[in-house]
């Protein structure tokens, strides 16, 4: 693959990734917060963790886009991986079949890391 191409993948791929959890954060989150309380209770996890969980995925989105610091961007994959994975994990758990939002996002963070990990450590070399 050529720089280039890493480059435009890994833009294409972040700035889908961001939309969707952006926009999921404000329209529902956020927007909806009780509609999304009542979601998170039906899947099995506490209706507070609404709010910080939108909160922190803000965090996380920020730490993608600025990379000031290599371990918090790290720490942002992580955190975002491990939050698609239960969420695909308690849908299907719960039988609801809408899945496919969290399935979509996690093949998104992941060509993002990796492709991430292609374009910088092009750009540093």
């Amino acid at each position: 693959m050529s720089a280039s191409t890493i480059k435009w993948g890994y833009f294409i791929t972040t700035g889908l990734f961001t939309a969707m959890i952006a926009s999921s954060v404000f329209a529902f989150y956020i927007a909806q917060t009780e509609v999304a309380q009542e979601a998170f209770q039906n899947l099995g996890f506490p209706a507070w963790l609404v709010l910080p969980l939108a909160g922190a995925k803000l965090l996380g989105l920020l730490a993608l886009w600025i990379r000031k610091v290599p371990q918090l961007t790290t720490m942002a994959y992580a955190g975002f991986f491990f939050n698609l994975i239960l969420a695909i994990i308690a849908h299907v758990n719960v039988g609801d079949g809408e899945f496919g939002g969290a399935l979509g996002a996690l093949v998104l963070v992941l060509a993002s890391f990796f492709l991430s990990q292609k374009h910088f450590a092009n750009s540093e070399a």
